[in-house]
């Protein structure tokens, strides 16, 4: 496996409660800051794409939606 170049949010400031990703041409992975050592999920691009819109229509409202 490649090097993973973790990256948050710029809407997460210096905060350390935040949700992290790291690209490469054939996945997404995503962790969580807290615990950075820990597993991680890895999805396709494809997938990763289709649930980005899940996550843009709940911003903001506090309460995850169960799809």
């Amino acid at each position: 496996m490649p090097t993973l170049h973790w990256r948050k949010s710029t809407y997460s400031s210096d905060g350390s409660n935040c949700v992290e990703i790291a690209t490469t041409p054939t996945a997404v992975h995503i962790r969580d800051s807290k615990t950075p050592i820990a597993r991680h999920l890895t999805l396709t691009p494809s997938t990763w794409a289709d649930f980005l819109p899940y996550l843009r229509a709940d911003k903001g409202s506090g309460t995850p939606q169960v799809v």
